[in-house]
C-alpha cells in the first residue's frame, strides 16, 4: 500500500512538473529523496514520462492528426507545410541527441546528487524570472527558432533544468506567439521522450540491467503512468493560460526558492 502511495505522489509530481516549467526530473529526484524511497533508479521516472507523453498526444491530438494527414496529402501546399513542420522537429531534436549520447554517464550521475539538482533548479528559476523582461511577439517557429528551442531542450537533459522552461524561454526570446511556442515545445519533445522510453524499456526487460530493475513493482508503475497522464493533461491547460497571460515568469521565483532550500537543507 505504501508503495502505491509513494508512486501516486511522484506521478502527480511528474504530471504537474513535466509541463509547468519547474523541472519534472528535478522534482522527482527531490521527491524521492524526501519520501525516502530506497534507490528507485531510472525505471519509475521513464515510465512516468510515458504517462505524460500520452497526455501530449491527447491534448494536441488535432494538430498531430493534421500533420500526419498532411504528410500524405495530395495537396502540394498542405504536404509541404506538414513536411516542413516535421523537419523543424527533427532539427530541434539534434542538440539533445548530441548532448545525451556525449554526456550520458555524467548526466545519470547527477540524478544521485540532490544538491546539484537544487543548484540547477535555481538556474531554471533565474532563466524563467528573466523572461519577464523579454518582449512578447507573434512570430511563428522557423528553422532557426526551432534549433534555438532545441538547444534549450538539450540543456534540460540535466536534472533540475526545466525542459518546457528552457524551450519556452527560447521561444519568448525569438518573439514566438504563446500558442505556437507551446504547441511546438511539446510536439518537439514527443519523439525524444518516446525514443528515451524505448531505450529504457529495453533495458528494463534485460536481466543484466540491475540498475533499471531496481524500483517499484510493475503494478505500481502502471498506476503511476495513468495518474501522470491525467494530471499532465490538466497541467498543459494551466501552462497555456500562463503563457497567454503575463505570469509565466512567476514560476521563476518558485524554482529559485525551492532550489535554494534543497541546496541548504538536503545532504
Amino acid at each position: 500500500m505504501q508503495e502505491f502511495l509513494d508512486v501516486t505522489a511522484l506521478a502527480v509530481l511528474q504530471g504537474v512538473a513535466e509541463f509547468l516549467p519547474i523541472s519534472s526530473s528535478g522534482h522527482l529526484v527531490i521527491g524521492q529523496h524526501l519520501l525516502g524511497m530506497n534507490a528507485p533508479g531510472m525505471r519509475l521516472e521513464i515510465f512516468l514520462h510515458v504517462g505524460t507523453l500520452a497526455s501530449i498526444f491527447a491534448f494536441y491530438r488535432r494538430p498531430i492528426a493534421e500533420i500526419i494527414a498532411g504528410l500524405f496529402s495530395h495537396e502540394s501546399e498542405r504536404r509541404l507545410a506538414a513536411w516542413g513542420y516535421a523537419a523543424k522537429i527533427i532539427v530541434s531534436a539534434l542538440p539533445a541527441v548530441v548532448v545525451y549520447f556525449t554526456f550520458k554517464k555524467t548526466v545519470d550521475d547527477m540524478f544521485e546528487n540532490v544538491r546539484m539538482v537544487g543548484a540547477l533548479l535555481m538556474f531554471t528559476g533565474a532563466v524563467l524570472a528573466g523572461t519577464r523582461f523579454l518582449p512578447r511577439g507573434k512570430n511563428t517557429v522557423g528553422f532557426l527558432r526551432a534549433f534555438l528551442m532545441g538547444c534549450g531542450q538539450a540543456i534540460a537533459i540535466l536534472p533540475g533544468v526545466s525542459r518546457s522552461g528552457m524551450t519556452l524561454a527560447a521561444a519568448r526570446a525569438g518573439r514566438v506567439s504563446p500558442e505556437a511556442a507551446a504547441e511546438f515545445s511539446f510536439l518537439m519533445s514527443a519523439p525524444l521522450i518516446a525514443g528515451d522510453a524505448l531505450l529504457h524499456i529495453k533495458e528494463a526487460f534485460s536481466s543484466t540491467s540491475a540498475e533499471i530493475a531496481i524500483g517499484p513493482s510493475w503494478g505500481a508503475i502502471a498506476w503511476g503512468v495513468v495518474v501522470s497522464a491525467v494530471v499532465g493533461y490538466f497541467s498543459l491547460a494551466i501552462l497555456l493560460r500562463a503563457l497567454r497571460g503575463k505570469w509565466f515568469w512567476l514560476f521563476g521565483p518558485y524554482c529559485f526558492t525551492a532550489g535554494l532550500l534543497v541546496v541548504c537543507l538536503c545532504k
